[in-house]
């Protein structure tokens, strides 16, 4: 698989405050990787050191095959990390125009980078007239006017209307439906699990998961069980090889599943040990409170 950029331990410390510790992952062309974490885990910082905005203070990260300059490399990459800046006077076909002037790119393109994006009609509109929605989108079309290998966003739905949010994320699975592979830092699960195939959570500047975004729900669930003896629930709970984390919390037992196993396998497990059940349900956690717990834990 092509690389489009790879991570070695890349940190960022602003005095005493590690920003970004130690991350390293890597980015393969065609997919859709998405950087989440709560607002202020480091995933701005790590777009802005891989974009040569920010300083790195330690690590290594490197683009495409390593053998280009950071500055040379960069040219087939299409990056929006703040607010764009359009002149509100000029229409999107001329700002468009100006970027492509400013970039030393060809301006024939302009057109199908409107369209790609939902513009074309508002083309020879003001670009002071635009919804936040649009202003968003005009950006986007902007960072695709060199026809980057890898487009980074940057919270891209942050401010905008749930129509607004829909667009954009409609446009990143079309951009991604035509081969460019994409980065996009956001603090919205939701958003990652309906745009992303890959994701990198981090927290306080380190990475808890990297992977498939259908993997990370990969956990085989567990059970919540009820006895009159609880001691003895929990023992012979603890027996079983499937079984892994067993907690008690107010007479409610949980008990973390290892391995697949269904309600029935465990009633008659229990019940061949002398264990009446008064109650038994199965569950499985939601990337949602998978997420929760990643992101909250205090500590490793």
């Amino acid at each position: 698989m092509e690389t489009i950029l790879t991570l070695n331990n890349l940190t960022k410390k602003y005095g005493p405050l590690t920003a970004v510790k130690n991350l390293s992952f890597t980015i393969h062309k065609g997919n859709v990787y998405g950087i989440l974490g709560p607002n202020g885990s480091g995933k701005s910082t790590t777009l802005g050191m891989v974009l040569n905005v920010v300083n790195k203070t330690s690590g290594e990260y490197h683009w495409f095959d390593g053998k280009d300059s950071t500055h040379e490399a960069l040219k087939q990459v299409g990056a929006i990390i703040e607010h764009p800046n359009f002149y509100p006077y000029m229409t999107a076909r001329q700002n468009l125009a100006l970027v492509c002037k400013i970039k030393g790119i060809n301006s024939h393109k302009i057109e199908e980078k409107l369209e790609i994006v939902g513009l074309l009609d508002r083309k020879d509109s003001k670009f002071r007239t635009f919804s936040l929605g649009m202003k968003q989108r005009l950006a986007i079309a902007s960072a695709l006017l060199n026809d980057p290998e890898i487009l980074i966003l940057d919270e891209p739905t942050n401010g905008l209307d749930p129509q607004g949010i829909h667009q954009i994320r409609e446009i990143i699975r079309r951009i991604a439906s035509e081969g460019t592979t994409i980065l996009l830092a956001s603090h919205l699960l939701d958003e990652v699990e309906k745009v992303c195939t890959h994701v990198v959570i981090i927290r306080k500047g380190e990475k808890l998961y990297s992977g498939r975004v259908d993997e990370m729900n990969a956990s085989h669930g567990f059970f919540e069980l009820r006895a009159s003896n609880l001691q003895k629930l929990e023992s012979i709970l603890v027996s079983h090889p499937s079984i892994g984390k067993v907690t008690n919390s107010e007479g409610l037992v949980t008990a973390i599943l290892e391995e697949p196993m269904d309600a029935e396998t465990m009633n008659s497990f229990l019940f061949e040990n002398g264990i009446v059940l008064s109650y038994l349900n199965k569950r499985k956690e939601s990337l949602e409170e998978q997420f929760l717990q990643l992101t909250n834990q205090t500590s490793h």
